[in-house]
């Protein structure tokens, strides 16, 4: 037991070692104004670089992702079904399911899937 103690308290310390020393090395000191510039043959910019980005978009995004990510939680309950009772597998997939249908129905209602206004 407590020669796993030390073991961890040494890896600790060499990797804590390490990521300071990272840390130090890779700092730059010296800042040039033409090199944090964007290159734009050797002028002065015109406009900004960014691009305004949709909103609408966005939201929809963040939407599938949110879902996609239920949809990857709700794909292993089909293996679990072996390994528990069906009473409580059904009830958990139903109300896990109910819950994405009401987040779904929420976000219908307020209009956040509806690409054009």
């Amino acid at each position: 037991m407590n020669i796993m103690m030390i073991i961890s308290i040494i890896l600790i310390l060499i990797t804590t070692f390490i990521m300071m020393l990272a840390s130090l090395i890779s700092k730059k000191s010296i800042v040039d104004r033409e090199k944090a510039s964007p290159f734009e043959c050797g002028f002065d910019p015109f406009n900004k670089s960014r691009i305004p980005f949709s909103l609408r978009f966005f939201l929809i995004a963040v939407i599938f992702l949110i879902f996609d990510v239920e949809i990857a939680i709700l794909l292993p309950m089909i293996e679990s079904l072996y390994s528990s009772s069906l009473m409580s597998w059904t009830i958990v997939s139903t109300v896990f399911i109910v819950i994405l249908l009401v987040g779904l129905y929420h976000e219908w209602n307020q209009g956040a899937l509806e690409w054009s206004n």
